[in-house]
């Protein structure tokens, strides 16, 4: 210090102080009206970068006018660098904390994006959080003047120690970026696993898959096992597919007449319900002749796997009132039994009884025919299904 502070140094730092302030309240008011304005845009990215500015410019215009009010002050060269030094570093940390918001945000926007629903990637948007807080943390400790090659040194060594202790935690983790990067699995995806477990993947984080299923349950699941074990995606490599219904007519029916209606029907589904394919070509392949009936499928067109089940109800309903109005029929499975019992004859041949000791002959008198049993009767079974 060159000289001693008097009452001129304390009020041109404090101007710059107050002029700091109000340029911060300035620059927020002006941010916020960014802000609605691009809510009302499609693309999330402004959203992001608007409410990152938010935090990022009132802070800077305050250390601004910090740095402008120190150097009205009649300070040393050590005070004055030392004073610079915490002002720039605290600027890198406060933009630091704005950028890694910035990109989680468009990571998660772009996720969201590609899947088409509000789905999220906090794997990636997590990885790149701390990538960029980690890299702003370590220029502002070399602003300070702080070395960071011993500091790199040591997280190298004492990071060989942790992934020794967590070796399932980095398995899961490298398996949740292997899934996420081969695009086998996406969030917003129907899955179902050879286990029996099935949903929508809500989220894939460091450690873990969350699927949603249709009861509205939240499964989780390692990611390890995920990329280990067999599944079905149900929604790449398109979210359409077809399903495949079971039907019957008997006999009597004209197959071609059958076809036909059928057609018609599956057109009227296709085109009224909703979660259907409206330009899906139905198709109708007869394939079996069973006991009473002639089996056949019907293809249906979905437009994605839980619309399955409202479109199969519908069909069913539709189908079974319009082959009810065209007199076809759909023969149940049922078993007819026939009893036939022969005649019995008139009359038996004497059937002799052994004599046996002590008792006279006389004693047993032969068997008559009402006495004799009668002849087993014959079953014959007709199986009609």
């Amino acid at each position: 210090m060159n000289r001693d502070l008097v009452l001129h140094d304390w009020l041109v730092a404090g101007i710059a102080l107050a002029a700091g302030a109000a340029a911060g309240l300035l620059l927020r008011g002006l941010l916020r009206w960014l802000g609605r304005h691009a809510e009302r845009t499609r693309w999330r990215g402004d959203d992001v970068i608007v409410d990152a500015l938010r935090t990022i410019a009132p802070g800077a215009a305050l250390i601004a006018g910090a740095a402008v009010a120190a150097t009205t002050l009649p300070l040393t060269a050590r005070v004055s660098g030392f004073v610079n030094q915490s002002l720039t570093a605290l600027l890198i940390l406060i933009a630091t904390l704005s950028a890694a918001r910035v990109v989680a945000g468009l990571v998660q926007s772009v996720a969201g994006a590609r899947t088409g629903v509000a789905a999220s990637a906090s794997i990636f948007v997590n990885i790149t959080r701390i990538v960029v807080l980690v890299m702003g943390v370590l220029v502002a400790l070399e602003t300070l003047g702080v070395s960071i090659a011993p500091l790199v040194t040591a997280l190298g060594v004492g990071g060989l120690a942790v992934a020794l202790a967590l070796q399932d935690t980095l398995a899961n983790l490298f398996a949740g970026v292997h899934i996420l990067a081969s695009k086998t699995v996406q969030p917003g995806d129907y899955i179902r696993l050879t286990s029996g477990e099935e949903g929508y993947v809500v989220d894939i984080n460091w450690r873990n898959t969350v699927v949603r299923n249709l009861s509205n349950n939240l499964v989780i699941i390692p990611n390890g096992r995920l990329a280990r074990t067999n599944m079905t995606n149900f929604t790449q490599p398109e979210q359409q597919f077809s399903i495949m219904v079971q039907v019957g007519v008997g006999y009597e029916s004209d197959l071609e007449h059958v076809e036909r209606v059928t057609l018609e029907v599956v057109d009227g589904v296709m085109a009224d319900i909703n979660g259907a394919v409206p330009d899906h070509e139905g198709a109708v392949r007869f394939h079996t002749f069973a006991d009473s009936r002639i089996n056949f499928t019907v293809i249906l067109g979905v437009g994605e796997f839980s619309d399955q089940y409202r479109i199969k109800h519908e069909f069913i309903k539709r189908l079974h009132r319009r082959f009810r109005a065209e007199g076809i029929s759909i023969p149940a499975p049922t078993r007819t039994v026939a009893l036939q019992q022969d005649e019995l004859p008139a009359s038996f041949p004497h059937t002799p009884v052994p004599h046996q000791r002590g008792a006279s002959p006389s004693a047993s008198p032969a068997p008559s025919p009402a006495d004799a049993p009668p002849p087993p009767a014959r079953r014959s079974d007709a199986l009609t299904q």
